[in-house]
């Protein structure tokens, strides 16, 4: 664990001089365009995002696509008939792509309460679950302003009781690695999960890939509690009590190049210990344009956001470059 003085010293460099930050475009850009469509991901290369941020889910069929649900998700899904879903439906596990491809995702249901926080939302009608390749596809030839190639952040969707909702950790980390390396993007690529199993499979079967590491710790959720086991049933197996107690060194020892912590879970301790491991800290979802500038400011490698416009503006007035 790092000292106080240590602490102090770290805090007091990086808010001298905060570092190049990877601005990450949380579904695409979910406070702008319908989540996890292609027109999301093309708002977020438009406005200059470094990382596109995503979900997957795998079909019946074997196709890795993009949607933060597991089902059919009422609020944000149109059938072929053109009407809304009037309940969640089915797993997207149980459909063929084919099958996923009839249903129109582009817009958000009004009378649904997840679509009251997102006034700016533009929608896009016609837009479908896309599969991870489209994605690959559209930001094949992408570059951030500095010319870097944009990478991608591809979350697995599974939790310690998905049950059939999902495959299993390694036949789903398979899929991942395979659809990754078939596309060439294996150096552009993260894959994230919050139920580590994935990621301690993905790394047996790529070492070289980069993995990060989710956690949060909320009254809603928390997958830091641990079980009458000693370890939280999201985190591997692994115990944090094993490792002095540490969130970054358990994240060290589960292999993860990255932790992603819940924004308001990020403190400059943890920040300095995180960092002081050659590990890297990007919270996510940070919508506030104080609040980022704030966590840009206390040292975080990146910022993963709903508003990459906000992000932007708040991190230009600091004159934060953006990685």
């Amino acid at each position: 664990m790092l000292t106080k003085v240590a602490v102090r010293a770290f805090v007091a460099t990086i808010t001298s001089s905060a570092a190049a930050i990877d601005l990450q475009g949380h579904r695409g850009a979910r406070g702008l365009a319908p989540e996890n469509t292609l027109a999301a991901f093309k708002t977020a290369l438009a406005i200059g995002v470094t990382t596109l941020e995503t979900d997957l889910a795998l079909t019946r069929d074997g196709v890795l696509v993009l949607s933060h649900e597991p089902r059919l998700y009422a609020a944000l899904t149109r059938g072929p008939d053109g009407r809304w879903l009037t309940e969640d439906g089915a797993t997207i596990f149980s459909l063929n792509a084919s099958e996923l491809a009839q249903y129109d995702i582009g817009r958000l249901n009004p009378a649904h309460k997840y679509s009251a926080p997102w006034t700016d939302q533009k929608a896009s009608d016609g837009e479908r679950i896309p599969t991870l390749q489209q994605l690959f596809d559209l930001a094949r030839d992408a570059r951030s302003a500095g010319g870097r190639p944009v990478r991608f952040n591809i979350e697995t969707k599974i939790t310690p009781t998905s049950g059939s909702a999902a495959p299993d950790p390694e036949p789903y980390a398979r899929a991942v690695v395979d659809a990754v390396r078939a596309a060439k993007m294996g150096e552009r690529v993260t894959v994230q999960s919050f139920d580590w199993r994935t990621l301690r499979e993905v790394k047996k079967l790529a070492p070289e890939m980069s993995t990060a590491c989710l956690t949060i710790e909320s009254p809603n959720l928390n997958t830091i509690t641990p079980d009458t086991s000693g370890a939280s049933p999201w985190h591997a197996g692994l115990k944090r009590a094993d490792h002095g107690g540490s969130l970054p060194r358990m994240v060290q020892a589960a292999g993860c190049n990255i932790w992603s912590p819940f924004w308001r879970n990020v403190t400059p301790e943890n920040i300095a210990e995180t960092q002081a491991l050659k590990l890297k800290i990007i919270p996510w979802t940070v919508n506030d344009p104080a609040e980022i500038e704030r966590q840009a400011m206390l040292g975080v490698d990146g910022i993963i956001t709903d508003y990459p416009d906000r992000a932007r503006r708040a991190l230009a007035a600091r004159t934060i470059p953006i990685d």
